[in-house]
């Protein structure tokens, strides 16, 4: 049965005002009826017309329908259910679900049965074709690649002391060109690298490691044939081509209770980007699970509830450093999340370097540590660890004031996402209880 806290629902909110809106309609005077079972939760909810919005969650797969207009997935509406669920489930009815629910749920199996037979028999591409096509983008990429390199060495020559100046065609050129040698990955690095503040002081150092970065990518792709195979699937990935699923359907699951440590959701161009980050709690292996969808245009794949558990095969994408996975098949699960991880920054700093000399351009990692202090120094946040070593928390990182206020300032095991010397925490371990920032 759905028991999750009123953190772990306000995680599901697509922004801040269906957070507020959600909290709102968390008021049992709100609803005309109320209901749930082993499968779903349900209400009818009283808006400005003269009909009730009927609000429906398959609380199995965490999916979400409401008849009001919103686009939102979840809107307002199933925000408000769920909290008032988590604070008085005792004022739900345990019954039958009535027909408007009982049609939802049947449309849904029918779809999920659907989609396994399509899986069970897919249609064989024609490999001669599929040769073709990646030939000829292989080729758009190389002769995008070598006017990227050339622009790379005409800025080094010309030095970077003058980029404040350049306006932001610039860079938008450059990436628009790597978008027409369908190098999409090459675009969104060029795109970090403009993003960086050329008034803030010390931007030379991101700068040119990100310059680096970039020109290690592409004489990586210049030479891919040289390279191991794991590694090359890891250049193809920056570059921006993708695995089919087909492919990554025959990799090897791992079966575990995963715990989510958190999530992490960008928008642009209407197009949202959710990371779940995940914690195997018996094989100790970390996953990052990517999705991509349009707003506005239908529910997301998957919907995960950080803080809490799931059982699920996990099976992971190629590559040097196996990161970034799909989940195959999950049911929540109670469990209390226990904390693994590492006893300080210093083992942190081995585990990196480990993934650092099988892929140099390695992108943000997930870390769980123990006994780690927030302080104040120097005019910005850090994170302390039993050694008195010094970690500084990423800038921008908006809950720290809620940080402070869970852990009270004290040393706690938390769950950290970053790379080199800037991490944001996501998650800390309070009297052995998970609690999502």
């Amino acid at each position: 049965m759905l028991n999750l806290s009123d953190e772990q629902v306000l995680a599901l909110a697509p922004d801040d005002s269906s957070r507020k809106s959600g909290k709102d309609l968390a008021n049992p005077a709100k609803w005309v009826s109320k209901g749930v079972n082993e499968q779903a939760l349900w209400g009818e909810c009283q808006g400005s017309g003269s009909k009730p919005y009927q609000t429906q969650i398959d609380i199995n797969d965490m999916a979400f329908k409401c008849s009001c207009p919103s686009r939102k997935f979840p809107c307002k509406h199933g925000l408000g259910l769920m909290l008032l669920y988590s604070r008085q489930s005792n004022s739900f009815t345990d019954t039958a679900p009535p027909a408007w629910v009982s049609e939802w749920l049947a449309k849904r199996a029918e779809k999920e049965e659907k989609k396994a037979v399509a899986a069970a028999n897919p249609k064989a591409p024609d490999p001669k074709a599929q040769a073709k096509r990646l030939e000829a983008r292989s080729q758009k990429v190389q002769d995008g690649i070598a006017e990227l390199t050339q622009w790379l060495k005409d800025m080094v020559r010309n030095g970077i002391m003058d980029l404040p100046e350049k306006d932001q065609h610039f860079f938008e050129n450059i990436s628009r060109r790597m978008i027409d040698a369908q190098a999409p990955g090459l675009a969104n690095m060029l795109k970090e690298l403009s993003e960086i503040s050329f008034y803030q002081e010390g931007w030379q150092s991101p700068f040119l490691e990100q310059l680096a970065r970039i020109y290690l990518v592409t004489k990586g792709f210049e030479n891919i044939e040289q390279l191991p195979e794991p590694l090359r699937q890891d250049l193809r990935s920056l570059i921006g081509f993708t695995v089919s699923q087909d492919e990554l359907k025959e990799q090897p699951g791992i079966s575990d209770s995963w715990l989510i440590l958190g999530k992490q959701t960008t928008e642009e161009d209407r197009l949202i980007t959710d990371r779940y980050w995940l914690y195997g709690q018996q094989t100790k292996r970390k996953a990052l699970v990517l999705q991509f969808y349009m707003r506005n245009q239908g529910l997301p794949p998957l919907t995960l509830v950080p803080g809490t558990c799931i059982q699920a095969e996990v099976a992971f994408y190629p590559s040097a450093a196996p990161l970034r996975a799909v989940i195959r098949q999950h049911s929540t699960i109670s469990l209390q999340p226990a904390f693994t991880g590492y006893s300080n920054w210093e083992e942190v700093m081995v585990a990196q370097t480990e993934i650092s000399e099988v892929l140099p351009c390695y992108n943000d990692q997930v870390y769980t540590i123990n006994n780690i202090t927030p302080v104040f120094h120097q005019s910005q946040w850090w994170l302390q660890d039993s050694q008195m070593q010094l970690m500084p928390v990423k800038k921008g990182f908006k809950e720290i004031w809620k940080l402070l206020a869970i852990s009270g300032g004290q040393s706690m095991p938390m769950a950290v996402i970053g790379k080199g010397t800037s991490y944001e925490p996501i998650g800390i371990w309070k009297q052995q209880e998970y609690n999502i920032l």
